[in-house]
């Protein structure tokens, strides 16, 4: 296969809003050892890639400077040692960043095959998302079937994952969301909505399950909602943090709370665990979710797609709030 000797990718021309994301000319990337080089098809946009543009995500040295944490497309070089993929593979994988881009490097252990009938704009939509929400809910979590669980921000990418995966495996679910409309989606995804803006959703929680309270809280917010967070919990309840678009600072915890229900307070970031952990991530993944969306179930929902070019339209997009699913960029 004849490649080209650069490319185009979107940098990060400087911290600061949309419009610091240019696209720029670069030299073709090649695999290293463990690696697949794959000519990208679709990239997703992630909350993550927000914070990052805009100087407020932890970037640990070694980590790609460039934006875009999943993919779809296809392999089109191999590093030394890799056999669980050829040249031509259609597959969407979890990067390391450097998603936005024409051509994208990836460890072999974080792709996986397309899953059977997919287009590349839906593939693209899955890793990041799924990868976040299976280590979150049900690793550190531990939801399943019979258990309640509470999600916040649940017509989010994260959010709308995790309620088609807490209908698909049998958890009965909360999702906070803003709007009427947004209610509505909550709804149609099998949940119990719960309008933030109108309601008090710890005080819902606990009239809707007879003061039991929720088995997990999978949080996108942060320090504004730790103590309403524990309030919802069941005895030994975990709370999962994956974002503090509420604060990362929380004040005044009530720790009597935390310690009544012996609940577990915990979360993590994706992007900074180790290779191993991601492999194993998307191990389990193949086994137990790819059977799901091959069947045509829990797809993932896309409110928006961009040409490449226009990154800086898609993080306004995304940072209006108004999106419903996953925003998506098209590198065809």
């Amino acid at each position: 296969m004849t490649l080209p000797q650069t490319m185009t990718h979107i940098e990060i021309t400087q911290p600061g809003g949309p419009q610091v994301l240019q696209p720029r000319q670069v030299p073709l990337p090649t695999p290293d050892a463990g690696e697949v080089l794959i000519r990208v098809h679709a990239a997703g946009v992630n909350r993550p890639d927000v914070l990052q543009r805009a100087g407020l995500y932890p970037m640990k040295p070694g980590m790609n400077p460039i934006p875009g944490l999943e993919v779809a497309g296809e392999v089109v070089a191999l590093g030394a040692g890799v056999s669980d993929f050829g040249i031509g593979d259609r597959v969407c994988a979890l990067t390391n960043g450097g998603g936005y881009a024409q051509y994208s490097v990836v460890p072999a252990s974080q792709t996986l095959p397309m899953p059977k009938g997919m287009d590349w704009l839906h593939a693209a939509a899955i890793p990041e998302t799924f990868f976040t929400v299976w280590a979150n809910l049900f690793e550190m979590g531990g939801a399943h079937k019979g258990q309640r669980a509470l999600i916040h921000g649940g017509t989010s990418g994260i959010g709308t994952t995790a309620l088609m995966l807490c209908r698909e495996f049998g958890i009965e679910a909360f999702a906070t969301a803003g709007s009427a409309e947004k209610c509505t989606v909550v709804r149609e995804l099998g949940a119990e909505a719960i309008n933030y803006r109108e309601q008090d959703f710890a005080r819902v929680i606990a009239e809707k399950t007879s003061g039991h309270g929720v088995d997990v809280v999978l949080d996108i917010m942060g320090g504004s909602y730790l103590n309403d967070n524990v309030a919802a919990l069941a005895m030994e309840g975990r709370l999962v943090m994956l974002g503090f678009l509420g604060g990362a600072v929380a004040k005044e915890i009530d720790l009597l709370a935390i310690m009544a229900k012996r609940a577990s307070v915990t979360g993590s970031l994706l992007r900074s665990r180790t290779k191993e952990e991601k492999a194993e991530i998307a191990r389990q993944l193949r086994e137990n979710v790819w059977p799901v969306l091959a069947a045509g179930r829990c797809l993932p929902m896309i409110d928006k797609v961009y040409p490449l070019s226009d990154a800086a339209l898609a993080h306004a997009r995304m940072e209006a709030g108004d999106h419903v699913g996953k925003i998506v960029l098209s590198v065809d």
